[in-house]
């Protein structure tokens, strides 16, 4: 069993386990480009220049991440979100934020790093989706409680088995 993608102890959200070798190591290979989204709670309030060092990339020991997108999400959807469990840290004089951050690349606690190094350290990190890149909608977490998990459908596991037929295609 292969994990196509890796979340350390801190982190929650989507894991994709396959059989297939190759199909882990196309859906993580960084050549391949596939757009991981992850909602991000930050210390501190985003703003604009946060967000714009984001996309542009930043300097993790001493190499630039390929650009991001970034975005601010509304207070009004984290309602739905379960609780933690152990719950995050809570600073009552401290605001946060939550952003929602794509990658294209998956380097070791990189999200983490990121929002570091613009002066908002990550208090709870997700993955809500992995993007196929084939015009489809991202593999989600939707539908999904916490520690629930659910086999591919048909449908998904034909674009999955495509994904293998174009393993020489970069996007």
């Amino acid at each position: 069993m292969y994990a196509a993608g890796r979340l350390d102890a801190d982190s929650e959200g989507l894991l994709i386990l396959t059989e297939n070798g190759r199909l882990q190591q196309r859906l993580t290979d960084p050549r391949f480009g596939h757009w991981r989204t992850y909602w991000v709670q930050v210390e501190g309030l985003a703003d604009h220049g946060h967000l714009a060092a984001l996309e542009q990339g930043v300097v993790i020991k001493g190499q630039r991440t390929r650009p991001a997108r970034a975005t601010s999400l509304d207070s009004s959807f984290w309602f739905d979100l379960p609780e933690r469990t152990p719950p995050i840290r809570e600073r009552r004089t401290i605001p946060t934020s939550w952003l929602s951050i794509s990658l294209r690349e998956g380097r070791n606690r990189q999200i983490r790093r990121m929002t570091a190094a613009v002066g908002l350290p990550t208090l709870r990190l997700i993955r809500r989706s992995i993007d196929l890149m084939d015009g489809g909608p991202p593999l989600s977490l939707e539908g999904l409680a916490p520690g629930q998990w659910r086999p591919v459908n048909s449908a998904e596991e034909e674009r999955l088995k495509a994904l293998l037929k174009t393993q020489g295609a970069r996007r």
